[in-house]
């Protein structure tokens, strides 16, 4: 079983996933990791993102991996870069990697991949638009753009990040700009995606909100 979880740069998607593949036991798949995990890779490798060979040449040299846990670990070429990959810097030029159209095709074919034969939990972008289009529920997460800049900049400082408000700000309003207009793969609801707007919902609340409308697409059996 599929479940795709879109949305907006800190709309809680990532949490909300996590908490619904531990509760019914599906694996989680965090797409945006993957994503940062190549900015990373592209940024102390000095790859230039401008140049198509030079970008298909690095893309045949990453290898992605996740440990599973109570805190899900990314390794790139066998290196935990978990952290690394939260840094503001990362957070700056990831929807400008994001749009490459190598890049993506390439993270398609290993979310498809890695998700054979198994119950899975995907968020991102594209989850349920391009990834997996016969997902079996589609969830789009959203909520207004204070809330979600409030939320990334509490992250950023319980990290010790130490980060002006009104940057994070900028740096969603500038996310949001290029996820929804580059031309492959546009951050879109999916036509038969069901709109989760948790402007005002706590985590407890917005994950038996998700478990219902899983559920009763599903019907996966309550065992809470």
């Amino acid at each position: 079983m599929i479940i795709a979880i879109d949305g907006y740069s800190a709309c809680g998607k990532s949490t909300l996933a996590k908490e619904i593949a531990k509760r019914l036991n599906f694996v989680y798949i965090d797409s945006g990791a993957m994503y940062r995990a190549i900015t990373y890779y592209f940024q102390n490798n000095n790859t230039d993102i401008n140049d198509p060979a030079a970008i298909e040449q690095e893309l045949n040299k990453i290898h992605i991996e996740f440990i599973p846990g109570e805190h899900l670990r990314i390794l790139l070429n066998q290196k935990d870069i978990t952290d690394e990959i939260r840094s503001p810097a990362i957070s700056e030029l990831v929807s400008e990697v994001a749009a490459i159209s190598s890049v993506r095709k390439k993270m398609v074919q290993i979310q498809r991949e890695i998700s054979k034969d198994k119950s899975v939990v995907m968020d991102g972008r594209d989850i349920g638009s391009v990834v997996f289009p016969d997902a079996d529920v589609k969830l789009f997460v959203t909520a207004d753009l204070d809330t979600r800049t409030w939320r990334r900049h509490e992250e950023l400082k319980s990290r010790g990040i130490d980060i002006d408000f009104s940057k994070v700000k900028e740096n969603l309003i500038k996310r949001d700009q290029m996820d929804s207009t580059r031309r492959d793969s546009p951050l879109i609801k999916a036509p038969d995606a069901y709109v989760l707007d948790n402007t005002k919902l706590g985590k407890e609340e917005q994950t038996k909100l998700a478990l219902e409308i899983i559920r009763n697409k599903s019907h996966i059996p309550n065992t809470n």
